[in-house]
């Protein structure tokens, strides 16, 4: 059986649909996943992929192409190519899953799966439900089972990626702390002054901190990084990051990719937590992690990119102290005194 899996965001959503993947694999002969380009190197880096389809949906992503006949008439091409037999269409609570459904069928895919609580016509084979309050990955793991997909026995349903190489001596040994001030989205950034103080806030306790972020964060990081703490800005494509993740005993991040990747290697997370999207649907998944923020700020459950409320509440109330505090209760370190060697991930 030639299966494919369908997630047209983001890299962490791609990884948040890990599990249901690896469910899907446990049966199928090939596995395909459809990917965004943002989402495609997360693809790459799951176990059970076996080749990845990229393609830029009109109804996806932050800033979607144009819709036109030749984009589509293309990846119908290239899904009907590899003819499979049955697909599973993986969205968001509020995103709809049946233009990918159309797009499927149009390539002569036999059986679909989705969340779905519009009319589908003809589009789905299997118009699951998704229950209220579930996590994504949840939710994801759920339509796999519904569509006769379960995660073989030993698999912990938690998020993983493939082996990440050696990081080639970027940071040293292991047991600092990663800072990455980024986000694909605005209103899920802390400021960078906060985070400058919080990373000063951290060296000052004895911590060995490390400063990540992507080649358009050069300025950031180095920013945030200051004098005291090792500035990775641009020097990490996914799978080294995944590697410097691996070897931290703690990562301070907002509601973006890399807090998905350091819950893919198994670290603990200081979720710096805008709330425009539900914690219980997006917060680190399958490790300790500790949720700062004000989960009841006006913003709330409003999506937003760019912060709706002056001053950014949700998140501005965060001080360095409690980004503190929450990486000494993650690695389990005694105030004041250097971080116990066991204290890695």
């Amino acid at each position: 059986m030639r299966a494919l899996v369908a997630r047209l965001d983001s890299f962490g959503d791609v990884l948040l649909a890990g599990p249901a993947v690896r469910a899907v694999a446990a049966r199928a002969d090939r596995t395909t996943m459809l990917c965004g380009p943002r989402g495609a190197p997360a693809a790459r880096m799951l176990p059970g992929v076996d080749e990845v389809i990229v393609w830029d949906a009109p109804w996806a992503g932050f800033d979607p192409p144009p819709a036109d006949r030749a984009g589509v008439d293309d990846v119908v091409r290239r899904v009907a190519r590899r003819a499979p037999d049955v697909a599973l269409v993986l969205t968001s609570f509020h995103q709809s899953p049946l233009p990918t459904a159309l797009v499927l069928r149009m390539a002569g895919v036999p059986r679909l799966a989705a969340d779905c609580v519009d009319y589908p016509g003809s589009l789905l084979d299997v118009r699951h439900r998704r229950a209220p309050r579930r996590h994504e990955v949840c939710a994801a793991l759920d339509l796999a089972e519904a569509a006769g997909f379960r995660l073989p026995e030993g698999d912990d349903g938690r998020l993983a990626v493939l082996e990440p190489p050696a990081s080639d001596g970027l940071v040293g040994e292991p047991g600092y702390v990663v800072v990455h001030p980024g986000a694909a989205v605005p209103a899920r950034r802390w400021g960078r002054e906060r985070c400058a103080a919080a990373v000063r806030s951290l060296v000052r306790a004895g911590y060995r901190v490390v400063v990540t972020g992507g080649p358009g964060e050069r300025e950031l990081t180095a920013a945030v990084a200051g004098g005291g703490a090792l500035d990775l800005g641009g020097l990490t494509g996914p799978a080294e990051l995944a590697r410097v993740l691996r070897d931290a005993a703690a990562v301070v991040v907002g509601n973006t990719g890399p807090a998905h990747l350091a819950a893919a290697v198994g670290t603990p997370v200081v979720s710096l937590f805008a709330p425009v999207v539900p914690a219980e649907r997006w917060a680190p998944y399958g490790v300790p992690h500790v949720l700062l923020g004000d989960e009841r700020a006006p913003c709330a459950g409003s999506r937003a990119r760019v912060c709706p409320v002056p001053g950014h509440p949700c998140l501005d109330g965060v001080l360095p102290e409690d980004v503190l505090a929450a990486v000494e209760k993650l690695t389990g370190r005694v105030p004041g005194l250097d971080p116990a060697p066991e204290a890695t991930s």
